[in-house]
């Protein structure tokens, strides 16, 4: 199989010493500098920390079964959207094997696996879900954002073959999401904590399908209190 091409990303540097990563990825349809702004409208400022390298990647435009084939940029494509549905496994692990040359890049950079934190928002949070729990068990974290995965998706045939403790997940998603159901979300939490991965789900009462101002620190905060990150002297530095 031929090399995947290296994704487009937007990029938040740090401002001190780099010893921490966020891999953080959009949902169906946007793009990395996309949702790098609707964080950044959200906050009032970027996402951004003293030691922690903020990285948005871009998916490439493919064909979207959803959009009758119309190009969007999408990690994967789908029969439909739901969660009583097949996976389309084959462009999941084809983006899979390009977001894993973004993580070798941020390990040869000297940034350990151990010191990623893989996340998003949507699709992007599913996407998450995939590369860790089914190709990178020894990140630091995972975080899904009004997210789910389908009843019979292959992050849970994976699971149920680990030999190691996996990736701890912070879950959080609107009561009020009419695009991905609220239900979808908090089963798919209850599969994985099933299945032995630690796991905080965060309802969020009357949220439709968008962000919080309250979320992002929330998922640095509960990655912060796991404590078990190697290599540096505490766990997740302090936001600034």
């Amino acid at each position: 199989m031929a090399a995947p091409a290296a994704l487009q990303r937007s990029v938040v540097a740090p401002a001190g010493r780099h010893t921490a990563s966020v891999i953080f990825l959009h949902g169906s349809g946007d793009t990395g500098q996309g949702i790098r702004d609707w964080i950044k409208g959200v906050l009032s400022h970027d996402l951004s920390f003293q030691h922690i390298k903020v990285i948005y990647p871009t998916a490439p435009a493919r064909p979207y079964t959803p959009m009758r084939g119309s190009l969007s940029n999408v990690w994967h494509d789908r029969y439909k959207i739901s969660n009583d549905c097949p996976e389309h496994i084959e462009t999941i692990d084809s983006m899979c094997q390009a977001l894993t040359s973004l993580i070798d890049d941020e390990v040869k950079s000297g940034t350990g696996k151990n010191r990623i934190l893989l996340g998003g928002f949507s699709m992007g949070g599913g996407m998450a879900m995939h590369l860790a729990y089914r190709y990178h068990q020894d990140v630091a974290g995972v975080f899904a954002l009004s997210s789910f995965l389908s009843k019979t998706s292959a992050v849970y045939q994976a699971l149920k073959k680990i030999e190691r403790e996996p990736p701890e997940l912070f879950q959080c998603h609107g009561t009020a999401d009419e695009l991905v159901l609220y239900s979808w979300g908090e089963e798919t939490n209850k599969m994985l904590k099933s299945l032995g991965v630690a796991t905080t789900f965060l309802s969020l009462p009357n949220l439709y399908h968008e962000l919080n101002k309250n979320i992002q620190m929330k998922i640095l905060k509960t990655h912060r209190k796991q404590n078990r990150y190697k290599g540096g002297s505490s766990s997740w530095p302090a936001p600034q």
